[in-house]
């Protein structure tokens, strides 16, 4: 490939990231904290339908943000409710929440949009000319919409208030340890609500991202399974936001070239191709899976302390 491609790939591949990463941020504060939430592609397709449905009827793309996260926040506290206070199982709720999320955005936009990809809005470019002009960097950083700079800003912002900061010390240790933190006078359950809900605020913010970033529509279970390769690059980045970030920026850029390879013509079926980032995430899980937080998944019962 020559340079304008491989520019070219890389701009693709940061773009492709961004819903990726944002959801992953959402994860680190919910699993952190000890609660598992496979409910995250619920959030997020919610979030992107959400998205369009505000931007088609209000023409306003701040307003459209602002209504994906708090459905993919109100997803979250349903979750919070069924396993943070009436300790459900984590999976089977998260499922559930998938499963309600798909169900209602499919039967919602048949109701809204009787005439297929309705297009709407996409985020703008705000850069300046002169940054969009740069070499290299031009292209692949500053000539991307507004929310790739946010999901690209959004780790280390999360890194420094989960490693620096009290309220980040107390999440983390309500993860390994939540007795403890409660004899500390702490409420282990504000805390997980808190930390489950910005785990589907998160994913409901990569919802708005998948949807007005270059496409400007919605389309059915347009999510795809995507929110479950966060997962995998959780495990990889061990819970630490910048490091989960960059798994995330190399599965965009895994996608984004087995699309390229499709383009050109490879020799490749390009079922196989379509398999690549799926791969990747396998790969991940067998090689590169760090020590989870010590309560992961399990509820929290403070009579048997």
């Amino acid at each position: 490939m020559d340079m304008n491609s491989i520019i070219s790939w890389l701009q693709a591949g940061v773009r492709m990231a961004t819903p990726l990463i944002l959801v992953s941020i959402g994860l680190v504060y919910t699993e952190l904290s000890g609660v598992s939430f496979v409910g995250i592609e619920g959030s997020m397709l919610a979030g992107a339908f959400t998205s369009v449905a505000v931007a088609l009827f209000t023409g306003n793309l701040v307003l459209a943000v602002i209504a994906a996260m708090m459905a993919g926040g109100l997803l979250a506290l349903i979750h919070a409710y069924v396993t943070v206070s009436r300790r459900a199982g984590q999976i089977a709720s998260g499922i559930g929440i998938n499963l309600l999320s798909l169900g209602a955005t499919n039967f919602a936009f048949a109701r809204l949009f009787p005439e297929q990809r309705v297009r709407v809005a996409r985020f703008p470019i705000l850069s300046p000319p002169a940054l969009r002009n740069m070499p290299f960097l031009g292209p692949v950083i500053f000539a991307q919409p507004i929310i790739v700079w946010i999901a690209l800003i959004l780790p280390l912002v999360s890194a420094w208030i989960l490693y620096r900061t009290s309220w980040g010390l107390n999440i983390r240790a309500v993860g390994e340890n939540p007795h403890a933190v409660a004899s500390a006078g702490l409420s282990v359950f504000r805390l997980r609500y808190i930390a489950v809900i910005l785990g589907g605020v998160f994913p409901g913010l990569a919802g708005s991202a998948l949807t007005l970033i270059a496409l400007g529509y919605f389309a059915p279970n347009i999510t795809k399974g995507m929110a479950w390769i966060v997962l995998a690059a959780d495990n990889a980045g061990r819970w630490n936001p910048i490091m989960v970030a960059v798994a995330c920026l190399l599965f965009g850029l895994t996608d984004a070239l087995q699309l390229r390879f499709q383009t050109f013509g490879s020799v490749i079926p390009y079922q196989f191709l379509l398999m690549a980032p799926y791969l990747l995430t396998l790969i991940i899980l067998f090689g590169f899976t760090g020590a989870v937080p010590k309560t992961l998944g399990k509820p929290y019962e403070p009579e048997k302390y």
